[in-house]
């Protein structure tokens, strides 16, 4: 959010215009991209760290320490004199941040069997929009709090926010000091990787048979077992992917850039978020746990997904009534526990698509289709409210929302149950064809 939401409100206030913020909102494709770094998150061990830690909590200790220091790079930046000095930080907490999300992911899929996955999903996204209220409404109550007056920009205000926000990222760092490191059976993988590398020790010197065998394992290997286990469905379900959260992000980054023109003050927003709408974003998440334990991942995700374009159109709404707090409380709330019950299922369904060994690269790759469709729209959202107004904005908005409805229900008939114990049998094959 440091990068996305909270950022467009600072550049907003701060007099950026907003087809340039919409723009900007591309910094955000890093996480779209993080599946091409995430083969070295998954099999690369960092030195010392992961001797002391593990490999996973290595991984998240190294995002978390950058991220405090990127956080820190944009808290010192002054966008009116040197926007490229603030654009250097948020690529580098973009980068950081993506990175700390391909480990935590593989971390949460590797600590439990899958059938506690929609529970750990349910949690997940308590903590994470947690966050997400704190990154957003936090810092903009940080911000007014030390506002000199109500008017006007004030750039030590947003400074001091942004400084907040990175050391609270010591929170995290204490937590993975303390997390116990999952134990995963990597042996299929490993004895492909060994397997591979002694096949062609015959051909090539053992530093580049030992290099590409652990390449192939770690960047090729996780693809296979993903089309293998899904065959032609394989397709149908990235498409899904791809689409699933269009109506929420491309909504999302002119959400604050309304609110401001809405003329809502920063205190305001970040009361009824902090208040009602972490309420209801904790609500929907556990309301969406016990859905999903329930009735299953797929029809929470149709209605998820239903839900989450229909309350898009409660945004047009507001955009012709105006300023009305009362209305925007109700708003948000009813936005946020939507994006509750979605969010949980789309974590536990795209959870269970991944095999063991693999779960970082494989969950990286999903998780990046998800954003790289809707953040690449979203960069013309701006521009799209400059040319034609908010209330059809966030009609187009809700309506692209629509076909994802018939993505679920192609995805339900069409694909097979795979099952996520065929790496074995996919690591063998692989390397076979190799």
């Amino acid at each position: 959010m440091l990068v996305f939401s909270t950022l467009s409100f600072w550049l907003r206030e701060a007099g950026i215009d907003r087809t340039a913020i919409g723009y900007f909102s591309w910094i955000a494709l890093a996480y779209a991209f993080k599946w091409v770094w995430s083969p070295l998150v998954d099999r690369m061990s960092l030195p010392i760290l992961s001797r002391l830690l593990g490999r996973r909590r290595s991984w998240m200790l190294l995002a978390q320490v950058l991220l405090v220091i990127a956080i820190t790079g944009m808290a010192l930046s002054d966008p009116l004199e040197d926007l490229n000095h603030l654009v250097i930080f948020a690529l580098m907490v973009a980068f950081a941040s993506a990175t700390q999300d391909i480990v935590i992911d593989a971390f949460r899929i590797e600590s439990a069997p899958e059938g506690m996955q929609a529970a750990l999903a349910a949690a997940y996204q308590v903590g994470y929009r947690s966050a997400m209220i704190m990154a957003t409404a936090g810092a903009l109550t940080i911000a007014a709090w030390v506002e000199p007056s109500d008017s006007g920009y004030h750039l030590a205000s947003w400074q001091l926010a942004y400084s907040v926000m990175a050391g609270l990222m010591f929170i995290g760092i204490l937590t993975t000091l303390f997390s116990k490191e999952p134990q995963v059976d990597t042996k299929s993988v490993d004895t492909a990787e060994a397997e591979l590398k002694a096949k062609l020790a015959h051909q090539y010197p053992k530093a580049i048979a030992g290099l590409f065998s652990w390449v192939y394992t770690a960047s090729v290997l996780p693809f296979i077992d993903f089309f293998k286990r899904f065959g032609k469905s394989a397709l149908l379900i990235l498409l899904l992917i791809s689409c699933y959260r269009i109506s929420d992000i491309v909504m999302g980054i002119m959400a604050n850039v309304f609110y401001v023109d809405m003329g809502f003050a920063k205190d305001e927003i970040a009361y009824i978020s902090k208040i009602y709408g972490l309420i209801m974003t904790l609500v929907g998440a556990a309301f969406g746990g016990v859905l999903l334990a329930r009735f299953g991942t797929l029809k929470i995700l149709f209605l998820g997904a239903l839900l989450v374009a229909l309350t898009n159109l409660l945004f047009a709404w507001q955009a012709v009534v105006g300023y009305h707090v009362p209305m925007l409380t109700a708003v948000i709330s009813v936005d946020n526990f939507s994006a509750g019950i979605a969010t949980a299922a789309f974590i536990a369904y795209l959870s269970s698509l991944t095999s063991s060994g693999y779960s970082a690269t494989q969950y990286a790759l999903l998780s990046s289709i998800m954003l790289l469709f809707p953040k690449f729209i979203a960069g013309f959202s701006g521009a799209y409210v400059d040319n034609f107004g908010y209330v059809n904005f966030f009609i187009g908005a809700s309506l692209i929302g629509f076909p994802v409805l018939i993505l679920i229900m192609l995805v339900a008939k069409y694909t097979p149950k795979a099952s996520t114990t065929d790496t074995d049998s996919t690591a063998k094959s692989g390397v076979t064809e190799t």
